[in-house]
Formats: C-alpha cells, sequence, structure tokens
C-alpha cells in the first residue's frame, strides 16, 4: 500500500484538520465532523448542507463558502455522515431563513438526512431536501434504488447556492435545486480500480487492458467492461448516452470531472472530445468546468455531466463563487 495516510482510522480527521490549517475562512469541528463557513448564518439567507462519505474530495467540504453550501458533513470513506452531523450543521448555519438539504441518492444517504431532517424540525429549523440522481448508467446497484447521484451535485450545490445568496426564500431556493437536477445526467468511465485506506488493495478486479463503463463513484458495477478504447471513442460512447437520455432543447452546462488519479492534461483532451460530439449532435456548450471535483479516492478515469440550462440557471452559474475547490467573480 503506498498512501500518503498515517493509518486509515484517522484518515478523515487528518485530512480535516488539514483543510482547517489551510482555509480560515472555514470553522472545522474535527471531532464532530463538520464544516462550517466561518460567517454563519448569513442574516437573510437560505443556507445549504450537504454531506456524504469521504472520499470524493474536493465533493463536499470544498465546496463550502459564499456562493455554495453553508455547511458540509463528511462521513468515513464511502460511509454515510451520521444525522447527528447534519443536525449540527442546520443548527449551526440557520438563520431563520430555512435549510435546503442536498442528498446524494446512495441509500445510507437519504435515510440518514431523512432523519436528521425530522429531528432539525423538532428543533425549530425549517428543512427543505433535493435528492440527486442524474447518473444515468445503471437503474440500481450496490449502494442505492434508482439512479445514482455524481457529477449533478456540483450543479445543484452551485446555482441553488447563488439562488440563495440573492435571497431566494426556502421553497424555490429547493424548486432551482430539483429543476437543475432534472435538467442533469451523468455518465462515468473507470480505467483503473479504487484503493480504499481500510482495504489498501483493489476494491475491485478491473484487468490491464480493459474499462468499466458506467462505473459509479464507488467503484461500483455499471453497464459493461469492453477492452480499452481511445478518448474519441469513450467520448462517443458516453457523450452520446447522456444526449439520448437528457435530450436537451437548448444550450447546457457540461461538466468533465476527473475521478482522482486523471491527469488534467488527458482531462483536457477528453474534454475536446465531448466538445466534438456535442457539436455533432447540434447542442451547445453554455459553459464547460473540467477538473477533478467528484472522485473516487485514486481511481483512474473520468465522467460527463450535461445540464440543460436556460438564461437563468447560467446566470446563477456564473454568479461569484469563493469556496476552497470552485471559486471565481469575487
Amino acid at each position: 500500500m503506498r498512501m500518503l495516510i498515517n493509518v486509515p482510522e484517522t484518515v478523515v480527521a487528518d485530512a480535516l484538520r488539514g483543510i482547517a490549517a489551510a482555509h480560515p475562512e472555514l470553522t472545522v469541528d474535527v471531532d464532530n465532523r463538520v464544516v462550517v463557513r466561518r460567517d454563519a448564518p448569513v442574516a437573510g439567507k437560505v443556507a445549504l448542507v450537504s454531506g456524504g462519505g469521504s472520499g470524493h474530495e474536493p465533493l463536499h467540504a470544498g465546496f463550502v463558502g459564499p456562493g455554495m453550501l453553508s455547511a458540509a458533513c463528511p462521513g468515513e470513506v464511502f460511509t454515510s455522515p451520521v444525522p447527528d452531523q447534519m443536525v449540527r450543521a442546520a443548527a449551526a448555519v440557520d438563520s431563520g431563513e430555512g435549510v435546503l438539504f442536498v442528498v446524494k441518492n446512495y441509500t445510507g444517504d437519504v435515510l440518514n438526512f431523512e432523519m436528521a431532517a425530522e429531528l432539525a424540525e423538532e428543533e425549530g429549523v425549517r428543512i427543505a431536501q433535493v435528492l440527486v440522481d442524474d447518473d444515468i448508467a445503471v437503474t440500481d446497484s450496490l449502494y442505492t434504488a434508482g439512479r445514482r447521484g455524481t457529477g449533478a451535485t456540483l450543479f445543484v450545490e452551485k446555482i441553488a447556492g447563488a439562488a440563495a445568496d440573492e435571497g431566494a426564500p426556502l421553497d424555490r431556493v429547493a424548486a432551482i435545486a430539483r429543476r437543475v437536477n432534472e435538467s442533469s445526467r451523468s455518465f462515468g468511465v473507470a480505467l483503473s480500480s479504487v484503493t480504499t485506506p481500510a482495504k489498501g488493495s483493489p476494491t475491485f478486479d478491473l484487468p490491464a487492458g480493459e474499462l468499466e463503463l458506467g462505473v459509479g463513484i464507488h467503484g461500483e458495477p455499471g453497464r459493461e467492461r469492453r477492452a480499452m478504447m481511445t478518448s474519441r471513442e469513450i467520448a462517443d460512447f458516453a457523450v452520446n448516452a447522456v444526449l439520448d437520455d437528457l435530450r436537451p432543447q437548448g444550450p447546457v452546462l457540461a461538466l468533465v470531472n476527473g475521478m482522482g488519479s486523471t491527469p488534467l492534461l488527458e482531462l483536457y483532451g477528453f474534454s475536446a472530445e465531448v466538445q466534438r460530439v456535442l457539436g455533432e449532435r447540434g447542442v451547445v456548450a453554455a459553459r464547460t468546468l473540467v477538473g477533478n471535483y467528484v472522485t473516487s479516492l485514486d481511481m483512474a478515469g473520468c465522467s460527463v455531466t450535461l445540464c440543460q440550462v436556460d438564461e437563468e440557471l447560467v446566470r446563477l452559474w456564473d454568479a461569484p463563487v469563493e469556496t476552497p475547490a470552485l471559486r471565481w467573480g469575487r
């Protein structure tokens, strides 16, 4: 095992201590596993809280800050955070305008966020929830019933966060978040397996010279395995699969996302192929984001997320954001 860690048992706590040292604009509760923007609660503003298993960084703690999340709750690696974390986060960021929970569609996340919503409401915090389920590769997986929540989580958190910053009420912020999710589709590809600190070896067998089409962000199986394909061939398969499901009638936001170990040189080359396929299908990318944003530890591979947008959603996407992992316009 070659990992830049101390021991597997302290990986998440060690990372949170590092986040606290590097980002004084955040308040990091290492013991209770909650990351909050330091100026929370912000008067007159709906708060956004998300979270999930660690190992997908910068999702979610890297998206805490003005224009995006108010707080994030990191669980253990590939394991849902517990309800107490969400309740603490909601209490820390609620200004009286309510809190939106952004929940990826994985069984543990869904159950724990639902329980947290009930507990928070008992304490007087108004809660709305949006479920992100954008992955078209499979209907059910090892971790979820229905479609998995993947890259569209970034779109939901950014666009809904901008709406909240503009002063939109809770029901409006939640409606925008749901519209973004409903307008988004994703497809992932693995070129290698993923290695968790606790296991110390690949979690699934992917023979040399093969790839997994439709992989999940925990290494869940996808649609099929094939012999290694070129970047052009992968883009043809993945982008066409997304477009055939989404059927956009206008421009899209495009996320070309790395799974953790794919260099930017390769991701930008793949992005060029994504743009080629979009052009061949007559689809315009209003904005494109390239990089490692919704990852799977050390997995090599990529995913494509497209979100059909109108002028309002593009404006909210372009709105200022200042987080550790995403920042522009400030």
